[in-house]
């Protein structure tokens, strides 16, 4: 992710925020209608992962298999393919063959609604984008609308009547990158309880360069988290510290699902940090999820 990163991090605060008003509000409405385990999504934003082979994927797997051997080391997929083009029935249904039954699918909307039509006469396009996730069964999760930088508060008429004629019955967060959302917290307030209304997510992106969009407001029981690391240095740690402190906080209020997104420039620094979070989790949460781990390979034997 570009988004946000910048080279040099020393002088940034990583703190998190506290949160905003409404998120307790929000989540102990959630407590008092459910008693289930919440659900809890770790993943990466590729499953065609080089760097990978030989360690995490076996060392000849073809390229059409990696989502197969990625599926077996994470449980969800920020599917970013999608924001490229709307697959076809054949790709949907290679895709759901491919992977684990316990996982999920987080496919971002088309760029051509969000960014190029600036979601104005995208009715039929997002209708199609959302038949065709649909194919994914059991295996789809949110899908995620992210605003472009250039889509602020101006346009909020716009924005209300795209989520008005979103399919209802198709899980969606929405990611909010234009700065003047975070300056007017009465616009940014009036668009959160539409989501709330809809029972849509709001998208809270964690990066260097943007500390504006750490707004920590969430509007349903579901937690939409991108983390932007930066390659292993202790300020990843120590952030993911500070995210399952504050992630505990959002179980005991009522947090029902959590997907937990981990970038990093360099994509073999992203299972090691995956398992720090997963050990952090279990040891403050109590909540434990099969971890990635290398996978054994085959060794050529040897003439002497």
């Amino acid at each position: 992710m570009d988004f946000g990163r910048i080279n040099y991090i020393n002088s940034v605060a990583f703190d998190l925020p506290p949160d905003a008003p409404a998120t307790a509000r929000v989540l102990m409405m959630t407590r008092q209608v459910s008693y289930l385990k919440p659900q809890v999504y770790v993943g990466c934003p590729t499953w065609n992962n080089k760097p990978w082979l030989g360690s995490y994927y076996p060392a000849g797997a073809a390229t059409s298999d990696h989502l197969y051997w990625y599926s077996r080391q994470f449980n969800t997929i920020e599917l970013n393919t999608t924001h490229y083009r709307i697959p076809d029935a054949a790709t949907i249904n290679r895709w759901r063959a491919a992977v684990v039954p316990n996982f999920t699918f987080c496919p971002k909307l088309p760029q051509l609604i969000s960014h190029d039509m600036q979601l104005k006469d995208t009715h039929k396009l997002t209708n199609s984008f959302c038949e065709s996730l649909q194919g994914l069964a059991e295996h789809l999760g949110y899908a995620f609308l992210q605003l472009p930088p250039t889509f602020g508060p101006g346009a909020l008429d716009v924005l209300m009547r795209y989520l008005d004629e979103f399919p209802r019955n198709f899980p969606l967060a929405l990611e909010l990158r234009e700065e003047n959302w975070f300056r007017n917290q009465s616009g940014l307030e009036e668009l959160c309880a539409l989501l709330e209304a809809y029972n849509l997510a709001t998208v809270i992106t964690d990066v260097a360069g943007r500390r504006d969009v750490l707004h920590m407001r969430l509007t349903n029981e579901t937690a939409f988290i991108r983390f932007v690391g930066y390659g292993l240095h202790p300020t990843d740690y120590t952030r993911i510290d500070q995210w399952v402190t504050r992630l505990k906080t959002w179980f005991d209020l009522g947090l029902q699902k959590l997907y937990f997104f981990i970038h990093q420039q360099d994509i073999k620094h992203s299972p090691v940090l995956a398992n720090y979070f997963l050990d952090s989790l279990e040891r403050t949460c109590d909540i434990t999820l099969d971890k990635p781990k290398p996978i054994p390979q085959p060794v050529q034997g040897s003439l002497f």
